[in-house]
């Protein structure tokens, strides 16, 4: 009997859930033919050989619904570059109007199994990740150029990403537009947020380094960085960089931390930097929390690559006595600091 109750379709009546084989071509067909409905993932296993794809057009848009031990995981013959689950990559469309624009992925497991990407929003807008795991990902999230101006509009909260701990993993990377991203933990990746885009709101997100394959050697370690942003006009909100040989990357242009902490609670490598800028200071850093520790050669709260800017921090907070001691005027000018 097909479970179809106001709107929520059972992927279980349709396909196997105990992993027993590849189910692609049929999770594919059951999005194709069934637009505006919830598609529901009850406990189990679900392998796929290739990326699942959804609709950005809202007359055929669905969502996916997994209960919490569902677990999608990519087949032994896993080949492709894309995402496990590619949201808005067939029909790109810019709508908000229409009912079924607001879409997304809600609860579950998907495991990359070390050599997949797990989700990516390719178009649309609005679409929301929540209340998921990401297991041995190479990339957890991928959110490309948006579809309105390069505007993606993504509500991403409650998701946990753990990387594969290549040197090549990557937390989130973002490439759209306006997008919230919170109450998130990442660890076993070699960078944690990557931010190739503008006006993106980061809150309560907390990146662990944790030492697992190739981020155990200490030349991959020493470029590793909590939160790497390429562009400008991005808001950090109670963002936690954990054990990073870089807390906070970020270049001439302006963006805003609030509240941040950047703590190394073991020796690890020789440099700990909690915010670091490739070219004048321009930022604004109000109230940073840093803990740098006395037994590392590199240890600094700034360091800029060219001095002057006009950035401003306020209040910061040190936990240990080489900090204290810096002068608070040449964190305010960008002086570089070693």
């Amino acid at each position: 009997m097909e479970t179809f109750i106001k709107g929520y379709l059972s992927v279980a009546d349709y396909i196997p859930t105990d992993g027993s084989r590849d189910v692609a071509d049929d999770l594919q067909k059951l999005i194709d033919t069934n637009p505006q409905k919830t598609l529901f993932f009850p406990d189990g296993e679900y392998v796929i050989s290739r990326p699942i794809l959804t609709p950005a057009n809202p007359v055929h848009a669905v969502s996916l619904k997994l209960s919490t031990f569902a677990i999608i995981k990519p087949s032994n013959n896993w080949n492709s570059d894309e995402a496990m689950i590619r949201f808005g990559a067939s029909e790109p469309f810019n709508d908000i109007k229409t009912a079924g624009s607001y879409y997304g992925i809600e609860g579950g497991v998907i495991d990359c199994l070390g050599i997949a990407k797990a989700v990516s929003i390719d178009s649309g807008r609005e679409t929301f990740i929540r209340c998921l795991s990401i297991k041995n990902a190479v990339v957890g999230i991928y959110v490309k150029r948006g579809a309105n101006s390069g505007s993606s509009d993504s509500d991403i909260r409650d998701v946990n990403i753990v990387g594969n701990g290549s040197k090549d993993s990557i937390g989130v990377l973002v490439e759209g537009l306006d997008n919230t991203f919170s109450y998130m933990r990442i660890a076993g990746v070699h960078k944690g947020f990557v931010l190739r885009s503008p006006g993106n709101y980061i809150r309560n997100v907390h990146v662990l380094y944790s030492f697992r394959g190739e981020c155990e050697s200490e030349e991959v370690y020493s470029t590793a960085c909590a939160f790497y942003d390429l562009c400008e006009n991005n808001w950090y909100d109670n963002c936690y960089s954990d054990q990073f040989a870089i807390g906070f990357y970020s270049n001439s242009r302006r963006r805003i931390y609030n509240n941040c902490f950047s703590y190394w609670y073991a020796p690890r490598g020789d440099k700990e930097i909690a915010y670091y800028c490739d070219g004048k200071f321009n930022s604004i850093i109000r109230s940073a929390t840093v803990a740098l520790r006395e037994d590392v050669k590199e240890a600094s709260f700034l360091v800029c690559t060219e001095d002057g800017g006009n950035g401003i921090i306020e209040n910061p907070i040190f936990e240990e006595e080489r900090s204290k001691s810096k002068q608070y005027k040449d964190y305010v000018t960008g002086k570089i600091l070693r």
